[in-house]
């Protein structure tokens, strides 16, 4: 492999030109937030009972709305942070500078085990870093894991509830349209359970900037075999509702 790659060059823990402090204001936010991917489930929560809305997060793609709930009589943020790496740790970059320190996330991953059925609950270990994002927050490594104290409190919440989990890595890509056989069955080899577009990205930008993060991944379609199978008929294990739920209960934990 070349050593000039940009990716392998030696991490720089500097001030950037253009930090997040600088171009939003921090505000009375709560310090714990969870990152829900699924903007349907966010809608359905919002509908259900009080909130308050923040300044929403401005993109070149439109808006995307900050909310707060109240759960266990406590406030909680609430946000859709977009889709893949860069765009996620953007978002969750000015989150972090209102003032969120604590983080819970629940987004869906494809499985490398179809084994693991629709609606299945996976709680990363680590990360295996094939993305690009990462690598601007924290050494070159092969993987990268989220904070301990978030991964703990995940447990605790599905432990408490009785729902099934299961441990153990993911492999984050960049390339949605690239999940080849060859490197499927390499991450296969290496442990991974599931394959996504945000986790690596996440716990490199939690240790950057000192935050608490990790994250749950509702197992949705089917990588492992010949052929892709998106397993929409089929039921699901939890759903995402009753996942939301837990993951706000594992964020008012920390």
């Amino acid at each position: 492999m070349p050593d000039d790659l940009p990716l392998l060059e030696p991490f720089a823990d500097e001030k950037a030109i253009i930090e997040p402090s600088e171009v939003v204001s921090r505000a009375d936010v709560p310090d714990r937030a969870v990152i829900c991917f699924y903007d349907s489930v966010i809608k359905k929560v919002i509908a259900a009972g009080p909130h308050k809305e923040f300044e929403p997060i401005r993109t070149a793609m439109g808006i995307l709305p900050v909310y707060e709930i109240e759960r266990n009589s406590e406030r909680l943020l609430v946000f859709q942070p977009g889709i893949g790496a860069p765009l996620v740790v953007a978002v969750t970059e000015e989150i972090i500078a209102r003032g969120c320190r604590k983080l819970i996330a629940l987004g869906g991953a494809g499985v490398l085990d179809r084994a693991l059925i629709h609606g299945h609950l996976v709680v990363p270990t680590a990360a295996i870093r094939d993305e690009g994002t990462s690598f601007h927050y924290a050494p070159a490594s092969r993987e990268i894991a989220p904070s301990e104290a978030a991964l703990a409190a995940i447990q605790s919440v599905l432990c408490d509830a009785d729902v099934p989990f299961t441990l153990g890595k993911t492999w984050t890509t960049d390339a949605f349209y690239r999940e080849t056989p060859s490197r499927i069955a390499r991450r296969k080899a290496e442990g991974c359970l599931t394959v996504e577009m945000e986790a690596a990205a996440l716990f490199a930008l939690a240790r950057f900037r000192g935050v608490i993060l990790a994250q749950m991944l509702f197992c949705c379609d089917d990588v492992s075999g010949d052929r892709w199978d998106d397993r929409a008929a089929q039921p699901r294990a939890v759903t995402l509702e009753a996942a939301f739920e837990l993951a706000a209960e594992a964020c008012m934990r920390l």
